[in-house]
Parts: C-alpha cells; sequence; structure tokens
C-alpha cells in the first residue's frame, strides 16, 4: 500500500547516508556503516489514506469542568505538584510534578476547569503518558468530548482521531503559507466546524534543538482592551468560518493530498461565552474566518482586519512556548488563539519536528449576547 510505504520510508531515516561516498569510508569494515537508528514514535509517523468519511453530526456536549465546579478544592490535583507557575499575568500555567497519566477521573474534570480559567497549562516531564501510546490517547481525549477526525491532515496508522503536524528538512505537512513574510497564522483550531474543540491536547515525539515554539494569545484579554461601546456592537455581529480553503489547499497536492470530509462552512457569533466560566472571548481567526454576517465587504473588511492586527500585535497579552522534551500542552479553543514558528527547515535546520494533537469537540460556540441568532 503507498501510505506504508511512505511510512516505511520515513521510518528509516537515518542520521548518516546509507550509501556513503567512498571518500567517507575506511578501511576497517567494522566501522564503515553503523546500524540504522530505529525513530521510536515510527509507528505514529502521518500516513494519508484515501478514504472518505460522512458529514460530522451534531451532538451533545457537556464539559467536564462544570463538574470540577461542585469540588470543595477544584485545584487539588496541584497539590503534589512541584512547581506552578504563572506564564503571564492572565494566560498560561506552567506545571512540575503532576503526571497526567496517573490523574483520576475527577481530576481530569479539574484539569478541564484549570484549562478554561487560565486557557493554557502546560505540563513538563510527561514521558509516561506521551509513552503509553494511541489507545491510551484516545481514552484520555474522550474524556473531555467527541474526538475531532481532521478532513485533511496526516494520522498515525489506523488512528484518524489523532491530527499530526510533521516537518523535517525534507518535507512538510503543515499549513503554510509559501509567499508570506511570516510563518505566524494566528487561529483556533477547525473553527469552521459547527462544534470547534474546547480544550485540546498536544505534545511533540520529535523536535528541533532551537525553534519550533507555539504562540499563544488570550481571547479574553484581547477583547477586554477594547472599548465598552465597540465590544457591545460586536457582540451583534457573526461571521463565516470556512474550510473550504484549508481543502483547496490539500486537493493542489500539499500536505498529503487528500480532502477526507467535504469541507464545511458555518456561522459563529464574534464574541462568545465559556460554558463553565461565563468569560466572554473574542471569537475570530485570521485563518478561517471570512467575513462578518450582513455588513458589506469592505465595512467587513475593516472590523476584521483590524481585530486580527489587534490579535497579532498585543504581545502584551501572548505567552510564547518553549518545548522541552516531554511537555504536554493543554489549552481551550474556546478563549485563545495560537500559531507556530516554523522558524527552522530546510536552511537552518536538518532535524524533525513531529507532534500529536488530541482534539475533542466542544459545544457550538454560545453568543455573548442572548440576543444573537445563528
Amino acid at each position: 500500500m503507498a501510505t506504508q510505504t511512505l511510512t516505511q520510508a520515513i521510518a528509516t531515516l537515518s542520521l548518516r547516508a546509507k550509501d556513503a561516498p567512498e571518500k567517507h569510508k575506511t578501511d576497517k569494515p567494522q566501522e564503515e556503516v553503523k546500524p540504522e537508528e530505529t525513530y521510536k514514535y515510527a509507528h505514529l509517523l502521518p500516513v494519508f489514506p484515501k478514504e472518505h468519511f460522512p458529514p460530522l453530526e451534531p451532538f451533545e456536549h457537556v464539559d467536564p469542568g462544570h463538574r470540577a465546579l461542585t469540588h470543595p478544592n477544584p485545584r487539588s490535583f496541584l497539590d503534589n505538584a512541584t512547581s506552578v507557575i504563572e506564564l503571564t499575568p492572565n494566560l498560561g500555567t506552567e506545571v512540575y510534578g503532576v503526571n497526567l497519566a496517573k490523574l483520576t477521573s475527577d481530576e481530569r474534570d479539574q484539569v478541564a476547569l484549570e484549562v478554561a480559567r487560565r486557557g493554557l497549562v502546560v505540563f513538563r516531564d510527561q514521558e509516561e503518558f506521551i509513552d503509553r501510546g494511541p489507545e491510551f490517547y484516545l481514552e484520555w481525549g474522550r474524556h473531555f468530548g467527541r474526538l475531532h477526525v481532521h478532513p485533511t491532515s496526516g494520522h498515525p496508522e489506523g488512528y484518524p482521531e489523532f491530527h499530526l503536524v510533521y516537518r523535517d528538512a525534507n518535507s512538510t505537512l503543515n499549513f503554510e503559507i509559501d509567499d508570506s513574510i511570516t510563518s505566524t497564522v494566528w487561529h483556533s483550531d477547525v473553527s469552521y466546524e459547527l462544534q470547534p474543540p474546547g480544550l485540546t491536547t498536544l505534545f511533540l515525539l520529535a523536535q528541533p534543538h532551537t525553534g519550533g515554539d507555539t504562540l499563544f494569545t488570550s481571547q479574553v484579554s484581547t477583547l477586554k482592551k477594547l472599548s465598552p461601546a465597540f465590544v457591545a456592537f460586536l457582540k451583534t455581529l457573526k461571521a463565516v468560518h470556512s474550510g473550504f480553503e484549508q481543502a483547496d489547499f490539500s486537493r493542489s497536492g500539499r500536505r498529503g493530498g487528500v480532502v477526507r470530509r467535504e469541507p464545511v462552512q458555518h456561522v459563529h457569533p464574534l464574541v462568545r461565552r465559556h460554558p463553565v466560566t461565563g468569560e466572554e472571548a473574542l471569537y475570530v481567526t485570521k485563518q478561517f474566518t471570512r467575513r462578518i454576517v450582513g455588513l458589506k465587504k469592505e465595512e467587513s473588511d475593516n472590523i476584521l482586519n483590524f481585530l486580527y492586527n489587534h490579535i497579532s500585535g498585543s504581545v502584551d497579552l501572548q505567552a510564547r512556548l518553549h518545548w522541552s522534551p516531554k511537555t504536554v500542552v493543554l489549552w481551550d479553543n474556546r478563549v485563545t488563539a495560537h500559531s507556530a514558528m516554523a522558524d527552522y527547515g530546510k536552511e537552518l535546520s536538518k532535524e524533525r519536528r513531529h507532534g500529536l494533537r488530541i482534539t475533542p469537540q466542544a459545544e457550538r460556540p454560545i453568543p455573548a449576547w442572548d440576543g444573537l441568532e445563528l
């Protein structure tokens, strides 16, 4: 099978060429060629089967963070942590000493509430979690919602529920715009779905020694920076989020060249309310938001471009995540936006960056203004 051939080819990559030029060979046969190193996570490399899935059906989502609200100490999962550091005042917490792989169901509920409140929580030293494997990833993700199957990205053989990001010296399977002066693309994951993701988990299986950071911003904070009158106006608006451009990018032959589910577009409020915390957040992303419903093109473009520039330019509201090995990152797509940093690659690094994302879907975005009809 073609996908298996691709997987086997990637999995047998070595740190030195298999057929070295004669001038690099020695007279000692035992030193000529070292055995090829097997990539530990070869079973999680991306494949692109030519399968097709039906449209996603609506479902009722109950956020596990609700259950944590009734707990006498909803942060007790941090009791044994050796270090809890706030990355910024309004976004991001870094945790050491908590083993995610051993959390109880109640503690996972608490994690969901903490991520909703802080937007981003970074757990270091999570080797056991990462090495538990795909069946554990499924069980973990389903605690937080129905797992999303991405329509175009690569996934591990037999596990379409996991979205993979992959880049090395020879290829990239990420959504990148070659003719842009920046690799920064702020977005909330697959916001074009009727029920976009809530709590999301990502970890890297391989990473370059430098570069490949991820930027996050608080959409609660970006909203609070705006004047009350403007926020009141934004609450009356709704916008189209589209997956068609992403599908076209794949159909053009890039990123694996497959579209497993026909693209969709849906209308969401510009300002949404979190179902657990009640916090209000901007919900526009340059990657997927296309136009504001009911406004003329120039009006829509001007408002959206203002908001995009506000989101990207508000460095005081952002956190930059530096990946260290064995890190697991959780964020809430309802109240944050993020962007990968593709500042490594063919020219700067021959190293691999291989990440796996577990993406549970949540509720249909709830308008911050009760009078807005979607």
